[in-house]
């Protein structure tokens, strides 16, 4: 009796036989759509809440008429040319605006990131909820306060007299005199405090995640403090210095509480201009193209940004 001709183990039917129970069907169908049905309420909630207001804004972008009279879509692309000619120097603003306190956030915010993830110690979540300290009460406050720093003959305007900074900010323009109040320099000092947090965070989490065996490395190269720093620290944080120069100049650029609150008629950005034209002069078609003007102008700056960040222009 040769091996293929022995018995079957008792109790085991045959390979293939007629007694071989079916194999039980994966539910492969179900298991396929689990991951679209957990995507499926964010999907709604995009497009409840974002797609269909955007629809509804494009649609009003082109209408014509009055709100006694009626809202009616004609297509009238001129809006856009209209609204752009009449508020371009309120764009300029903005984005000037927006780009100083970006800067300015990065200067402050990189040191203090640092410091929290690499340096704190045992002081890391307390520097960390200081950091988010000022999100526990409301931003209209935390604007307001600013006008009682830099309020007229105060101690901070008095510091900046003595230290000549008003006579630098005056050359430029920012300030006037020894007010500081009601001018850009108020402006940009509310949007830096108010989005400094968006920045210090992500910088926290790209440098927290750097090995610290790549600085001993570096180290034992002989490598100086600031030459590591700019091989190894500041190319691993890239990550989030893009995320935090992002997330401070997108809401920045389209603020206008700061400018409201801490600036004048001089210093309103477009987002005032947004804010005037849908609550007080009641000229949607209007409102709703400077929003789209202002959504794309950024939309192109964002992008071009990313793609000159990329990895390969850090090599």
């Amino acid at each position: 009796m040769t091996l293929t001709d022995a018995p079957e183990a008792p109790g085991r039917p045959a390979e293939g036989g007629a007694g071989t129970p079916p194999a039980p069907r994966r539910p492969r169908a179900r298991k396929r759509l689990v991951p679209y049905w957990l995507l499926l309420p964010g999907i709604l909630w995009l497009v409840v809440f974002f797609a269909l207001p955007m629809v509804y804004q494009a649609s009003t972008s082109v209408q014509t008429g009055s709100l006694e009279k009626g809202f009616q879509v004609t297509w009238h692309f001129a809006t856009y040319w209209e609204a752009f000619g009449e508020y371009w120097p309120q764009f300029v603003r903005s984005l000037l605006y927006a780009g100083t306190a970006t800067v300015l956030c990065l200067l402050l915010g990189y040191p203090l990131a640092y410091l929290i993830a690499i340096k704190a110690g045992r002081w890391r979540n307390l520097l960390l909820v200081l950091v988010i300290a000022p999100f526990f009460t409301s931003f209209l406050i935390r604007t307001l306060a600013w006008k009682t720093i830099l309020a007229d003959g105060g101690a901070v305007v008095g510091a900046l007299d003595a230290l000549h900074v008003l006579d630098v900010t005056n050359w430029l323009g920012w300030t006037q005199g020894d007010r500081v109040l009601a001018t850009p320099m108020a402006v940009v000092c509310g949007l830096t405090y108010n989005f400094l947090p968006f920045m210090i965070l992500p910088l926290y989490t790209s440098l927290e995640r750097i090995d610290g065996r790549l600085h001993e490395a570096a180290q034992d190269l002989y490598a100086s403090p600031a030459t590591t720093f700019r091989k190894v620290t500041l190319p691993l944080s890239m990550p989030g210095v893009v995320s935090g120069t992002l997330l401070t100049f997108i809401p920045a650029s389209g603020d206008y509480v700061n400018a409201e609150l801490l600036g004048s008629t001089d210093t309103k950005m477009v987002g005032n201009v947004i804010q005037s034209q849908f609550l007080r002069v009641l000229d949607y078609p209007t409102a709703a193209a400077l929003s789209f003007i202002l959504m794309a102008i950024v939309l192109i700056m964002v992008t071009v940004y990313i793609r000159r960040a990329g990895t390969e222009d850090l090599v």
